[in-house]
């Protein structure tokens, strides 16, 4: 004899611990998401300085000297990217370095030389904090270090004293780590 006669579907306390259940995974993968995208943002800072110092190196190799370049686009950007501008004109900074990064970009780029070496460095706000992310390249040349360009978007430009020589590395210590 059947004391429970039970038919096809789920109870509302089975319902309610599953949609509690997907709240918790959620609560838990969202910001990892996040963060995850923050990262692979602010990669293409350092890529791009890597692709701007091979590009200056065979500058170098061609010509005997580094060139410079003024921050372009002009301004940073934030949480959102910017169409690509040489800011020097035609003939001019980047294009006499022979790069352009493909497509729109969060950070701006500038390359200051003098005495024989070069100084390349980008900087964006890419979470939107006013906390900028700035990286850096510094080649080595005979005399003093490079000042960096002024970049938009802040006064404290990459501190080139806190840049290790010939390694796409943070401006200031601050920016090494993941503040995300």
């Amino acid at each position: 004899m059947k004391l429970h006669n039970r038919r096809g579907g789920f109870t509302l306390i089975e319902l309610m611990i599953v949609v509690a259940i997907i709240g918790i995974l959620a609560a838990i993968a969202i910001p990892n998401f996040l963060k995850f995208q923050l990262k692979a943002k602010t990669s293409e800072g350092k890529t791009n300085l890597a692709a701007i110092r091979t590009a200056e190196e065979s500058v170098f190799a061609e010509f005997g000297s580094y060139v410079s370049a003024n921050a372009s686009p002009a301004a940073a950007g934030q949480n959102v990217k910017l169409a690509w501008v040489n800011v020097d004109g035609a003939n001019q900074g980047f294009d006499l370095i022979g790069w352009a990064p493909e497509g729109r970009v969060y950070f701006n780029y500038g390359v200051a030389t003098a005495g024989g070496g070069f100084t390349a460095s980008a900087n964006a706000d890419i979470d939107a904090d006013a906390a900028y992310q700035q990286w850096g390249y510094k080649k080595l040349n005979a005399g003093a270090d490079v000042a960096a360009k002024a970049l938009g978007g802040d006064v404290d430009m990459c501190v080139v004293g806190n840049l290790n020589a010939e390694t796409v590395g943070p401006c200031a210590a601050a920016n090494g780590r993941s503040i995300f």
